[in-house]
């Protein structure tokens, strides 16, 4: 039986348990429960600390867990990235008063608070930047203001909570993270169930991204308008009743859903009808 690591709390628990059940998998219900047996699909879910998985996932103790990639880099496990999830994107920055620090090689020498010391500290040295790695478990903003650090580094997303303590960020972004799938790094084979839950996964990534759309259009336009809904492979284009007119289907990304329409409009198609994908398998 497959044994997976998935998040208990935080922000990326309720996106992987939606992931997880749209992939076909059973999911608790009830926050107190920590161990979810799905016998149908002969795996078994662990609920952990997100901060914990790579851990667990390093040392064996589980086949594989969903957790951050800046989690999993800041925890030195012994585990790897498998497969991106698409979800919980963050960007990992410095910040501190544009007045004291404005460029990365402003830090050396100066005191860093971070929730990430291990992928703080690796970057920094990685870059040759001698500096003090203070470890704070949360609002690191804080930090300068009470005299605890000079710097911080910390997830981005508006920098409306950076500003508000006085802090610019600076630099480069140390680190653009999403939730991903992680596996033991020593492990010499993937097992079969585990490449059937990416391949799962995989599939509920596309079904997310892309839709069905389904267009009539005169044979004589058919080769302009596959240019326009080209598909993952190929359309299928099949003869109508009608003489003169074909049907087309094809994948198309759902965020360029409306521009595909239009642009179908107005080369001639008609009854052009777009429909949701559920599951698939590429």
């Amino acid at each position: 039986m497959l044994r997976i690591a998935v998040p208990n709390k935080g922000s990326l628990a309720e996106p992987a348990a939606d992931m997880l059940r749209e992939a076909g998998y059973r999911q608790r219900h009830d926050p107190r429960v920590l161990v979810l047996v799905d016998p149908e699909n002969d795996i078994e879910f662990f609920f952990l600390r997100p901060r914990d998985i790579a851990v667990y996932v390093g040392a064996g103790t589980v086949d594989a867990g969903i957790t951050g990639r800046d989690l999993l880099l800041d925890s030195g496990a012994d585990a790897v990235e498998h497969m991106p999830l698409g979800f919980g994107a963050s960007t990992f920055r410095f910040a501190a008063p544009a007045d004291r620090v404005r460029a990365l090689a402003d830090v050396a020498g100066r005191r860093v608070a971070t929730s990430y010391p291990v992928l703080v500290g690796g970057y920094l040295r990685d870059r040759g930047i001698e500096a003090e790695v203070i470890r704070l478990d949360g609002a690191v903003e804080s930090a300068v203001q009470l005299g605890v650090a000079e710097v911080v580094a910390d997830v981005v997303s508006t920098g409306t909570t950076l500003r508000g303590a006085g802090l610019t960020v600076f630099g480069e972004p140390i680190l653009e993270s999403e939730a991903v799938l992680i596996r033991p790094r020593a492990q010499a084979t993937v097992p079969p169930g585990l490449e059937v839950l990416a391949r799962r996964l995989q599939g509920v990534l596309v079904a997310r991204q892309y839709v069905l759309m389904d267009y009539d259009c005169p044979t004589a336009l058919v080769e302009q308008a596959v240019a326009i809904t080209p598909g993952l492979e190929s359309p299928t284009v099949s003869p109508l009743h009608n003489p003169g007119w074909s049907a087309v289907r094809a994948m198309v990304r759902r965020d360029d859903t409306n521009r595909v329409m239009d642009a179908l409009y107005d080369l001639g198609a008609r009854a052009i009808l777009v429909t949701s994908i559920h599951a698939c398998r590429l």
